[in-house]
């Protein structure tokens, strides 16, 4: 398949805090729009900017050349891709699926498999990157799937992301995102630790901040994430809920392939204590407040 702008047809289903700004950037590149949602209100700006609307995933299937989508859940993706409606019923033999929700890797090789029965290629492309990521197109995006179709389509991922890599063939993109939240989840705790450590000491936070970010202990999240703190903004950039379920699934795959990981075993009951007390909504740097009772 060869894509052409304003010839090839991309579906984009899911238009949460990242795949609405992600739809965005399809639609700015020249590509022909089709979404689906659940609910249009979130769709409205990108209809009146040319984009256009299906109204089931079976009609968005029907219509498209490429199909893209990141939504809540692996309940979700099934449902999206292999439901009586689903994408798998209704896209044409040659359409690509990519698959860019956080999911379970063996779910990503079920559909992979069920896709190539069908005569269509399937990637598990998950992101890390969170909403600003999505915003500023600088996504990293961990691809599972054949080289063949991962080429072919890397011209709309361009659009997506600035780190494209294809980790493996189908399910690989899954794990790698797996091994990613792993590493987000202990190093949360050490944000957090080390931001509530330096307010019981007396210290300015900021001048902290600005310190530690900049040495060995500098990272993405505390780049990021560690200013909304200090600022009380705890807006949800990527969902403790979402969070909460991108760890259960890797805390269940390590299991199965017998790695410990007790930093990510803390990092879940922490989580999901925080989640107990009502701010599932939220974005992950609130698990500062579990620290800073």
């Amino acid at each position: 398949m060869k894509l052409q702008k304003g010839h090839t047809v991309v579906g984009f289903a899911g238009l949460g805090v990242m795949g609405h700004s992600m739809a965005g950037h399809i639609l700015e590149g020249g590509y022909d729009l089709l979404i689906y949602n659940r609910s249009k209100e979130k769709g409205l700006d990108l209809l009146a900017c040319g984009a256009v609307w299906a109204e089931t995933p079976k009609d968005l299937a029907q219509k498209s050349d490429v199909i893209i989508t990141i939504v809540g859940y692996p309940k979700d993706v099934e449902e999206l891709y292999l439901g009586e409606d689903g994408l798998l019923s209704g896209a044409r033999p040659g359409t690509v699926l990519i698959d860019m929700t956080t999911s379970s890797p063996a779910l990503a090789v079920r559909i992979a498999e069920e896709g190539a029965e069908k005569g269509l290629p399937v990637l598990d492309a998950p992101v890390s990157g969170g909403d600003r990521g999505a915003r500023e197109a600088a996504l990293s995006i961990m691809v599972g799937g054949e080289r063949e179709t991962f080429e072919s389509v890397r011209p709309l991922l361009e659009l997506l992301g600035k780190k494209i890599v294809l980790q493996g063939g189908p399910g690989c993109g899954q794990h790698a995102k797996m091994a990613n939240q792993i590493a987000i989840a202990s190093g949360m705790m050490g944000v957090c630790e080390a931001l509530v450590y330096g307010k019981r000491a007396g210290l300015d936070p900021e001048l902290l901040l600005s310190s530690i970010s900049g040495g060995a202990a500098g990272s993405w999240s505390l780049s990021n994430l560690a200013p909304r703190i200090l600022a009380g903004n705890f807006a949800p950039g990527f969902f403790v809920k979402h969070f909460l379920k991108d760890m259960k699934i890797a805390l269940e795959e390590a299991d199965r392939m017998d790695v410990r990981v007790p930093g990510l075993k803390q990092a879940y009951a922490l989580y999901e204590e925080l989640a107990a007390e009502g701010c599932g909504e939220d974005g992950t740097q609130a698990l500062y407040k579990i620290y800073d009772k």
